[in-house]
């Protein structure tokens, strides 16, 4: 590890300045790698529906950084051991979490490579970056993988309550203007603790996690699965799905160079693994990539790719209805034997207007890596047993059922 003369200092609108207290991380945020983070909007299309909306990974990966700063400097005032090697391969682990993630975030996560979560492409770019850096990101990594022996640690990069998640829900909430997601980060950093190997939460921070975990319920359904946001995002899904079976099917469409061998081929994890520049072709891939296509195949002779492109370019977006209960099939068979005609396309075609899907948000999974709550007894018990929030499993998990389709055919409900 080395020391710049001088700290970094970056101006973030959340936190104010983050310094960058090492050159290694201010070499890794100058990497190609992380400053296309820049050009990946943190929400996906959700501006269309908070126009304020147009932070990028870019930003939420520093502050994610700076809250690690934090956390670690107050654990070190609770007398927790972590050493400056380890500091740094912290906030390096939090600082590329998210830098395998292609474009528009979550929302063509699975349909420009098929099965393959940003997590896994985050760690590939991460082995290929420790190479680059002559290993100085082995520790980083083994954090990130989850292999350090020192378990708290992975938990502070990823678990219910990490620096990714706290955030992510005070910066969205800042850039959406949705006051209900904004959480007292610092008032939480505080309460952590760690006792035998455990990242706990000290029992006087019990409302603050109540509110953290209701803060996160409620940017779920105003902001990320806000029915509008849905609609946009699958329709988003449907214009790459539609380019990639027209590309494959040897039809000839307009496509950048970079995004051709994505539409034609569906790499797997094993691809990525061995492909020597298919990690750099993944890299050159961002919004502004996919939005330069989808402004050409608003004029593409296929009625499908034209149509869905014109109405993502002019917000004419689709109707979506959301109910607790499945859609009856036979309405969906109905619009689309509408859109058919009306459109003069097949059945298959049709899909891509009329579609229905489940939507779900788990509040507080009780079966993953759980709230480790501190009691004043110095007890460590589960959030369940000292909440009663947060007791019940099935009030936890909330499903909902969405059915999309052109506001044209909307007499027909």
């Amino acid at each position: 590890m080395y020391k710049d003369k001088k700290d970094k200092i970056i101006n973030d609108t959340v936190y104010g300045f983050i310094c960058l207290e090492d050159n290694l991380i201010n070499e890794l945020i100058n990497h190609k790698y992380f400053q296309r983070l820049r050009r990946i909007t943190q929400l996906g299309l959700a501006n269309l529906i908070y126009p304020g909306s147009n932070h990028t990974r870019f930003q939420h990966a520093l502050g994610s950084m700076f809250l690690m700063q934090r956390t670690i400097e107050h654990l070190r005032k609770k007398k927790i051991t972590i050493t400056e090697k380890e500091s740094l391969a912290l906030k390096i682990a939090i600082l590329l979490h998210d830098i395998g993630h292609g474009p528009f975030s979550h929302a063509l996560e699975k349909t420009i490579v098929k099965n393959i979560s940003h997590e896994k492409i985050s760690l590939l770019y991460m082995q290929k970056l420790n190479q680059i850096f002559n290993n100085k990101l082995n520790l980083s990594i083994n954090i990130f993988s989850n292999k350090y022996s020192k378990k708290y640690f992975y938990n502070l990069v990823s678990s219910q309550i990490d620096m990714d998640r706290l955030d992510y829900l005070k910066r969205d909430s800042f850039y959406t203007g949705v006051s209900e997601g904004n959480i007292g980060v610092e008032r939480i950093i505080n309460m952590m603790n760690v006792v035998d190997e455990k990242l706990v939460i000290e029992e006087k921070g019990i409302h603050s996690i109540e509110k953290f975990l209701f803060a996160r319920r409620l940017m779920y359904w105003q902001v990320y699965l806000h029915k509008t946001v849905i609609s946009a995002e699958h329709m988003l899904i449907n214009i790459l799905n539609r380019a990639k079976e027209l590309v494959q099917q040897k039809y000839l469409i307009y496509s950048t160079p970079t995004l051709l061998p994505f539409l034609k081929n569906n790499y797997t994890y094993k691809d990525f693994k061995n492909k020597v520049n298919l990690l750099e072709e993944f890299a050159l891939l961002d919004d502004y990539e996919i939005y330069t296509c989808i402004k050409q195949w608003c004029n593409e002779q296929d009625k499908v790719l034209s149509k869905l492109s014109n109405m993502i370019i002019n917000r004419n977006l689709l109707k979506i209805k959301i109910q607790d209960k499945k859609f009856s099939s036979k309405i969906i068979e109905k619009i689309n034997f509408t859109i058919q005609k009306k459109y003069n396309v097949s059945y298959k075609e049709a899909s891509y207007f009329v579609f229905t899907k489940k939507i779900s948000h788990n509040t507080y999974k009780i079966d993953e890596e759980k709230i480790n709550i501190l009691l004043n007894n110095r007890k460590i018990v589960d959030l369940t047993k000292v909440s009663d929030h947060f007791s019940n499993r099935k009030t936890n998990i909330k499903q909902k059922y969405f059915l999309c389709y052109p506001k044209e055919f909307n007499n027909i409900f």
